[in-house]
């Protein structure tokens, strides 16, 4: 019987989004081994059979990372979607993560793993991007805004329980929308003058989506933090002023 601390860590790696392969040559376990535990049947230290497995925290009463989980919404209201697979029922989220950003697909990992524990977390590869996501048929009871066609063409809402969330973590939810769909520029400025024009620089956060209520989430809760906006355009939310983008440094910072 292998040591707790070993079982722990080969899941911990396998829900990183490591190959199954890959974790036992790092933990020197079989494969057979890790996909057992990861099934939910493993032993306790003291020799007792434990059985641990995915849970909804909608369905089984479970508690939620309510941090994780602001985040995790953050990114799919933005970048993420939900899909049904030919699998008895089962859906996969998955989060577009850009590869020049391999900080932010780490985190989404992680992000994932602490809102449904005991799911693998994998990762696939698009043009320019990468999925990271995890397969369950619990999804839908996680994000309820889960439906056919685009974000953009259907009334997105809270229920309560989110609402409850996003309020308490606005801060994590405002980090994930911006890992998502925003960024943190720097907007240069040309000043006509008599003797020559002058540029001057500044840095910015800008948020884009195409759905009105989207964005409405967004700037309620820069609101509820105190951090003043302006709409740019039709899609385009700017936070520019010296003091907010200073408020958002000290959570979100550029893309990394």
């Amino acid at each position: 019987m292998h040591p707790q601390e070993i079982v722990d860590r080969a899941l911990e790696l396998s829900r990183s989004g490591l190959t199954d392969r890959e974790v036992a040559l790092k933990c020197g376990i079989s494969v057979g081994a890790l996909r057992h535990w990861r099934r939910g049947d493993r032993r306790a230290p003291d020799g007792r059979d434990r059985v641990t497995k995915a849970q909804c925290p909608r369905c089984h009463d479970r508690p939620l990372d309510g941090r994780a989980y602001a985040y995790l919404f953050g990114l799919y209201l933005g970048d993420g979607h939900i899909v049904r697979t030919g699998n008895r029922g089962v859906y996969r989220l998955e989060i577009y993560c850009d590869d020049g950003w391999p900080g932010i697909a780490a985190e989404t990992a992680q992000a994932i793993a602490a809102v449904m524990p005991g799911l693998k977390v994998g990762r696939r590869q698009h043009q320019g991007c990468s999925g990271v996501g995890a397969y369950s048929k619990h999804w839908p009871c996680v994000f309820p805004q889960h439906g056919p066609g685009m974000k953009h063409t259907r009334r997105i809402a809270l229920v309560e329980w989110q609402q409850a969330i996003v309020e308490e973590h606005a801060r994590e939810f405002v980090r994930g929308l911006i890992h998502s769909d925003g960024c943190r520029c720097i907007n240069r400025v040309r000043r006509p003058l008599k003797d020559g024009d002058r540029w001057y620089e500044y840095p910015r956060y800008l948020f884009k989506n195409a759905s009105d209520d989207i964005r409405r989430l967004y700037t309620d809760a820069l609101d509820r933090l105190g951090i003043a906006w302006k709409q740019n355009n039709v899609r385009e939310i700017s936070v520019a002023r010296r003091d907010a983008v200073a408020r958002l440094d000290e959570f979100v910072g550029p893309k990394y």
